[in-house]
């Protein structure tokens, strides 16, 4: 195949940061969706400033030709119940309904550091240690994939430094002791090249069970400065450990990615979500930066 099936979305974290609303915090939702759509994409996932009013919000994205395709949730699998979770999951669901969106994206965060400014992100991670721990948790996984199936659309669990699941080893097991039919994989380049991984091998290696793709580029100066700091992965972030797709400082080989996909039988989302201090990266440059890498690689 080529890449007729796929679509370019971008994320509003690269505008305004939904952990630290600091970063971005001058930065208007209509500035946001705006540039997202004059950098030349179609689609977006949501952030801590789009309205929740799907009204204003679909009039809103309609004027600029964009449409929601994601939304991250927090699932809390490991320390609430799951009759909170369902009721979390389910409004969710309800919204992105609404909106027309086929996917509901997220990570564990119940047992995470990622949102910890102060906790080393390599010393800190969430953990599931006893086989207890992993039923509970590919369970819950299991039942709100079912209620997302049951509803037309795809839960794709997304791995993500400084929680239970951040390594290979961790995906391997999410994703064979879920049921493939329920849970999913929102697969995501930066993480696992973050976490010591080769992106590529593990995208080759899961691209059959991934229902949505984030793609971000890793600047290896500064991930070494955070094993060598024992920074915690907010820190990472304010200190750009993280670009875009393009960017020179970045390392992850985009054309294997892209030959990947290319080869797969993948359809849907890719989203650029590389989230930078907007004061030192300004978001409508570093957007088009990636988009018109994109287009060299995918001629779309």
């Amino acid at each position: 195949m080529n890449f007729e099936n796929i679509k370019l979305g971008v994320a509003p974290i690269n505008w305004t940061n939904d952990d630290m609303p600091e970063l971005g915090g001058e930065n208007t939702f209509e500035q946001c969706v705006s540039e997202m759509a004059l950098a030349g994409f179609t689609g977006c996932e949501v952030g801590n400033k789009f309205p929740r009013d799907t009204n204003v919000l679909k009039k809103a994205l309609e004027l600029r030709g964009l449409q929601i395709c994601n939304q991250w949730n927090s699932y809390e699998l490991t320390t609430k119940t799951f009759a909170e979770n369902r009721e979390n999951f389910t409004k969710l669901l309800d919204f992105l309904e609404v909106m027309g969106a086929k996917v509901i994206g997220g990570g564990e965060t119940g047992n995470s550091c990622q949102g910890q400014m102060d906790v080393p992100v390599f010393e800190g991670k969430g953990m599931l240690n006893t086989r207890e721990d992993w039923d509970n948790f590919t369970y819950g996984l299991d039942e709100l994939g079912k209620i997302a199936r049951d509803r037309g659309m795809k839960l794709a669990f997304h791995h993500h430094m400084g929680t239970c699941i951040q390594t290979v080893e961790e995906t391997d097991r999410l994703l064979n002791e879920t049921n493939p039919d329920y849970v999913f994989l929102n697969y995501d380049c930066g993480h696992f090249h973050f976490a010591g991984e080769d992106p590529v091998a593990a995208l080759n290696k899961y691209i059959g069970r991934t229902a949505h793709i984030h793609l971000k580029d890793v600047r290896p100066n500064v991930l070494q400065r955070v094993h060598d700091e024992r920074l915690s992965f907010l820190t990472a972030v304010k200190n750009g450990v993280f670009t875009v797709p393009g960017d020179p400082e970045g390392c992850i080989d985009f054309p294997s990615l892209f030959e990947v996909i290319k080869k797969s039988d993948y359809a849907g989302w890719i989203v650029l979500e590389a989230e930078q201090d907007p004061a030192k990266a300004n978001p409508l440059e570093y957007a088009i930066i990636a988009r018109n890498f994109f287009r060299g690689l995918t001629e779309i």
